[in-house]
């Protein structure tokens, strides 16, 4: 295990240690299972760096789904406007109050992500099938 000097502002050191006693662990133990955490988390981040106005929203079933960032307007959204409507970028703008830049880029990430979105489209179309 390595050693690593950890300077920490003294509220936020308080806080923690209160946080450990009420686990029954060690500030030490502490500090290690909330970086751990983090890094769990930070792995789990879907987001393409290359799409930064498309990001991953879990909904009430826990299911990563990609947005338009600060939306929350599904990319599948668009591709279904795009392609089953024959809605044009100019048209999908509008009609949903976004930038053609957005709309571009989520036909972009589609193109990009195809097996994933086709699959969470076709899953979501089986499902409501199954309830109709």
């Amino acid at each position: 295990m390595a050693r690593y000097p950890l300077n920490l502002p003294v509220q936020l050191k308080k806080e923690a240690e209160r946080w450990a006693a009420a686990q029954g662990i060690s500030l030490n133990q502490f500090i290690m299972w909330s970086v751990a955490e983090k890094v769990g988390a930070l792995r789990q981040d879907l987001n393409d760096p290359d799409f930064p106005q498309i990001t991953y929203r879990r909904g009430a079933a826990g299911v990563p789904t990609p947005v338009l960032r600060g939306t929350g307007i599904r990319v599948q959204t668009v591709v279904i406007a795009a392609q089953e409507w024959g809605l044009t970028t100019e048209q999908i703008s509008a009609e949903y109050d976004l930038t053609e830049a957005q709309v571009e880029e989520a036909l972009a990430f589609y193109e990009v992500h195809r097996a994933e979105l086709d699959a969470a489209m076709e899953a979501e179309q089986t499902l409501e099938a199954a309830h109709v």
